[in-house]
């Protein structure tokens, strides 16, 4: 917040109890109202006042201090207000009184605009599609009818340039192309596509900018030719299944979809978590077993991996093992089994009041990006669901390679979905406006085109990357520290507490008095720099935050068949996330979960995609949820539990929007599913109470879309999006494999 003092000669007049600012014909502005400006614009700051008689006088020649939030608009001293780039800024003055009060005003939004912020060269073009028939719009089914003229292409070129324009269907099935069209700097043309689109079908129209001497630049359109009744009943037009009994996706104009998750999960998807011979044996002895237990592992890690990647099981006999520490699997390759996660099974019991992580699996170093081996995007927009897309220079690329897909967010993106301009905390303020930021979608190269310079990656991009907001690259990284092949399983776990600590804080109201001691054990295991990993039969009782917490380089981690119960925490914010996604393509199945406040949460800034499929919570005190600043790709398969995914607006210290590209599939409880500005929310197959979002509300009423919703009040077909993508990828045997098992199963 900066603050510019207005030096001015004359006291506060006597009597004065509010000031206020005040618009050009000196009426007060609402609370929160918002002041549009184009850049390069100046306007005065007017600051009135009330009397205590009532009386409204000027303030002009006041000492008034102003504050200025955000990088949109700035003021100097007299309060004259430039309007610097597009974005919001939030102001607010105040004035001391001689007998030492201070006054203070609401809050007022200067919005600035820029009519010509993407006419840079650097943006290369604008384009934009229209039918009479169609939707053109974000997160929104693109649908014309067999025998329908095609969409109109209209391109506004930043640069001299030729643009081709071709027509596929059904992926690939070439349809026609058109001559090149030339356009001068600056010039717009309609581009008119002859013919009808007779043919059902899923239909691409392919643009190739070409500016002279440069790489060309690529964008793309889509649609579907689809007859009315050619969704069938209790499926959605936005993925429903074909004759052939495959998913249809039907995109949006810009060719956004519903994400195929199947890569979620141990070893990508699909894939039966292996029974680890074991190769040591331990019994519980008295006192503290920290030491005993990191003394098995250390000497497991000495072994040599086998051609799977394991070096072995360690087997924990039943009985309690006290654990007054913290236990660490810093090598790949081993397997921590008890005997049973019932109560006559193996325990390792939290002892003691230290707060901790019982087991945390990885070190702090993971994936290394070399940023020499950057790459542009070279599409004006990759929708999100691609896992194609081209480069500027695809030629430093193999099969193989471990990439990171860049979608940059810039502060101009930050101020299209709003997060500039997120209204103090009611109350009590201290909301923070977002700052840019990258996300970073870890993948694997599966072919590279490089005579074309177009890159194919093992799973889909959950966030479209547009050039407007700041584009995309694509880099290599290195994650040789990164352990993998690392599991946990047939366990219970429990945690001393103090029974005498109490507390009756539910979040912001009052419930009864519950057990509240936060000085023991907080998570059982922590994936911190790992892949291809799991938890299985693991029942959790008595922890303040997660039976399972996938940290930011946590990858291809599965965690399935657990319970948790009893959860020991004050119920407010920071705690109780019984299954935590922070890292992507992670998975969480047949989890049952009681007395969280977030049973199946995923945390800020999330690439994704993360899955909990087949879960059910229950006594909970909040929602699962993506829970702040724009989590990717998240979804929520047959899971019995309060769901929301929504703008989160000043909860927190500004959350705002919380997820983008969810997909609520088959889920039943309470649901809020709302769309975030550039993406979507898809709630399908509902059953249960559809539930406003926090805003709009009294507070703040400007309005959010809905997201996605279909085929509410029943389940849709299929039962689960998840398996059958995971069937079409790689077969029924895939659906198998994550099916439950006694594999592992102690004895068994």
């Amino acid at each position: 917040m900066k603050r510019v003092y207005h030096f001015a000669a004359d006291p506060a007049p006597a009597g004065l109890e509010r000031i206020y600012f005040a618009d050009e014909q000196g009426d007060e502005y609402a609370a929160n109202a918002t002041a549009e400006m184009r850049v390069g614009e100046t306007k005065p700051l007017r600051v009135r006042g009330e009397l205590r008689s009532g009386e409204e006088v000027d303030l002009d020649s006041v000492p008034i201090t102003f504050a200025v939030s955000g990088q949109a608009a700035a003021t100097d001293f007299a309060g004259m207000v430039t309007a610097r780039q597009t974005g919001a800024a939030m102001f607010t003055a105040q004035a001391a009184l001689p007998d030492g009060r201070v006054l203070k005003t609401g809050y007022l939004w200067i919005r600035v605009s820029d009519p010509n912020e993407f006419l840079d060269a650097s943006y290369v073009a604008s384009t934009s599609l229209s039918h009479p028939r169609m939707t053109a719009e974000i997160g929104q089914p693109a649908v014309i009818r067999p025998g329908d003229v095609y969409p109109t292409v209209t391109v506004r070129s930043n640069v001299e340039a030729t643009v081709e324009l071709a027509v596929y269907r059904d992926g690939g099935t070439p349809v026609l192309s058109l001559p090149p069209v030339s356009f001068q700097e600056g010039e717009a043309q309609s581009i008119t596509v002859p013919g009808t689109a007779d043919a059902a079908g899923l239909y691409e129209m392919r643009l190739r900018i070409v500016e002279p001497g440069k790489p060309a630049v690529y964008d793309a359109f889509h649609f579907a030719a689809l007859e009315p009744d050619a969704v069938p009943a209790k499926q959605t037009a936005a993925a429903f299944m074909n004759e052939d009994g495959q998913l249809t996706y039907v995109p949006d104009y810009k060719g956004n979809r519903i994400l195929d998750f199947s890569n979620s999960g141990y070893m990508g998807g699909g894939v039966n978590i292996p029974d680890v011979p074991v190769v040591r044996v331990i019994e519980p002895i008295d006192g503290d077993n920290t030491a005993h237990i990191q003394a098995a592992i250390d000497e497991t890690a000495k072994l040599p991996l086998s051609p799977d990647g394991f070096r072995g099981a360690i087997l924990l006999k039943k009985g309690v093992y006290p654990v007054y520490g913290t236990i660490y699997i810093r090598d790949g390759g081993i397997v921590l089994r008890g005997e049973g996660d019932g109560e006559g099974g193996t325990t390792i019991h939290g002892a003691g009041n230290k707060a901790r992580n019982l087991i945390e699996v990885g070190s702090g170093a993971g994936a290394v990006a070399d940023e020499q081996t950057a790459v542009d995007i070279a599409e004006l927009y990759v929708p999100s669901g691609s896992r194609t897309f081209h480069v500027i220079d695809a030629s430093g690329y193999e099969p193989g390679d471990t990439v990171f897909v860049r979608r940059i967010g810039s502060s101009r993106w930050i101020s299209e979905i709003g997060m500039d301009h997120i209204y103090m905390r009611p109350g009590s303020g201290g909301t923070t406006q977002w700052s840019p930021f990258n996300l970073d979608f870890d993948r694997v190269v599966t072919s590279v085109d490089k005579a074309n310079n177009r890159i194919t990656v093992d799973a889909p991009i959950a966030n479209a990357i547009d050039r407007k907001w700041g584009g995309g690259q694509l880099l290599k990284y290195d994650d040789a520290a990164r352990i993998q092949q690392v599991g946990v399983e047939w366990i219970r776990v429990d945690s001393d507490f103090d029974k005498s600590v109490t507390s009756t804080v539910w979040d912001n109201g009052k419930t009864d008095p519950y057990y509240a001691d936060e000085n023991h054990a907080e998570r059982f295991v922590v994936f911190k720099q790992a892949k291809n990993g799991w938890v299985r039969h693991v029942t959790a009782c008595h922890l303040s935050y997660s039976l399972a917490e996938m940290g930011s380089g946590a990858k291809w981690i599965t965690v399935q068949d657990c319970r948790v119960y009893d959860m020991v925490s004050i119920i407010t914010g920071g705690r109780r996330y019984a299954i935590f996604f922070k890292g992507q393509l992670n998975l969480a199945q047949r989890i049952y979960v009681e007395t969280a406040r977030h049973a199946f949460v995923v945390d800020s800034r999330v690439a994704g995609p993360n899955v909990v499929l087949d879960s059910e919570s229950a006594l909970d005190y909040n929602t699962s949820e993506p829970h702040h600043r724009w989590s990717t790709g998240g979804l929520f398969d047959n899971v019995r539990s309060p769901i929301s995914i929504r703008d989160r607006a000043w909860l927190g210290s500004g959350h705002g929007w919380a997820g983008a590209n969810y997909v609520a599939w088959n889920t039943e409880g309470n649901l809020t599913v709302q769309q975030p500005p550039t993406a979507q929310n898809y709630a399908i197959g509902h059953v249960g109470p559809k539930v406003p979002g926090l805003v709009p509300n009294g507070y703040d009423s400007r309005p959010r879309n809905d997201g996605f919703w279909d085929v509410l009040g029943e389940h849709a077909n299929p039962h689960s999006l998840y398996k059958q993508q995971l069937k079409e990828r790689l077969g029924q045997q895939a659906v198998n494999n994550i099916k439950p098992s006694k594999a592992g199963r102690p004895g068994g």
